[in-house]
């Protein structure tokens, strides 16, 4: 009898300790958008409620350390993960991300990569459960409360520079490759979580910068409250033009400690400060966190 006792005991200990667990990790529902500190590579953690979104996964695994401090242990599933492009400081650590979390949807521009690495990373994909979709420009994703529009690339753009390599349809993982500059096939999305909204941009370069603000202009798209600077801050990134057309407050730079590149360039972060920007940055502060609860908004320092 004592025995029972005992495991009643030790059981009614366990089922504590995992109500304390979850009110410490409180699924509020509101807006936690994380640019993770992954050294020289990219990763956007998105958390809203019991929801996550992941938005490319940095070189390595260094992106499991910020999904672990963000997400509840018990926790093994990501709603979406969406693939800006296929280089590998962008999507390295999602091979790790495949390996140990379980992925609902995965969101590719479809164009492919030659790299041993990214054939590995489509090998996981294969393997699992995870529906794979393939995005354009009018493309529009919504989970819960949030909602992604696609603006870039386009329709046209991909039928001018794009080589189509797979007969099983679009929604594949590399269903197209290209001659081009992998950066300028970017995903780029406006993000929205009420009257939050976030331009995600990818590694586009000049070109396609000035391009993404002509589709914003075309779609009555103004102003928003924060971009992630493209190719971390290259000086043939981000254009003075994209900034003209979305006035963002605040720009979020996501780059690697004394980086061989000189990222982010001098006078980009010029160009941003010039526009009365508040600029953050990975290499800076570490693990970059934005919240909002779809009416105003903070950085959490």
């Amino acid at each position: 009898m004592r025995k029972n006792w005992f495991y009643i005991l030790i059981f009614l200990c366990l089922v504590s300790v995992l109500v304390w667990f979850s009110a410490f990790y409180n699924t509020s529902e509101n807006l936690k958008i994380i640019a993770c500190d992954v050294g020289q590579g990219d990763a956007l953690f998105i958390t809203t409620g019991s929801q996550q979104i992941l938005i490319d996964g940095g070189p390595d695994n260094k992106v499991l350390l910020c999904l672990s401090t963000n997400m509840p242990f018990w926790d093994r599933e990501i709603e979406l993960v969406i693939l800006t492009h296929p280089e590998k400081d962008h999507f390295g650590g999602l091979i790790d991300v495949f390996e140990n979390y379980s992925v609902v949807n995965f969101i590719t521009s479809g164009l492919s990569s030659s790299s041993k690495e990214y054939q590995v990373l489509k090998e996981e994909v294969g393997s699992s459960a995870t529906k794979v979709h393939s995005v354009k420009d009018g493309s529009t994703i919504r989970l819960g409360l949030i909602g992604f529009e696609i603006v870039w690339p386009s329709r046209e753009f991909l039928a001018n520079n794009s080589q189509k390599i797979s007969e099983i349809g679009s929604d594949v993982i590399g269903s197209y490759t290209t001659s081009r500059n992998k950066n300028d096939f970017s995903i780029v999305s406006v993000f929205s979580f009420g009257n939050f909204d976030a331009l995600l941009t990818g590694d586009i370069e000049d070109e396609a910068s000035d391009a993404v603000a002509e589709k914003l202009l075309q779609k009555n798209i103004k102003g928003i409250e924060y971009i992630k600077v493209s190719h971390h801050g290259s000086k043939n990134g981000l254009s003075g033009k994209l900034l003209e057309v979305t006035n963002p407050k605040v720009a979020v730079i996501s780059v690697g400690r004394n980086n061989s590149y000189g990222h982010p360039h001098a006078e980009v972060v010029k160009m941003l400060e010039s526009y009365g920007l508040r600029v953050l940055r990975t290499d800076v502060m570490g693990d970059v966190v934005v919240q909002s609860n779809g009416i105003s908004w903070q950085v959490k320092d």
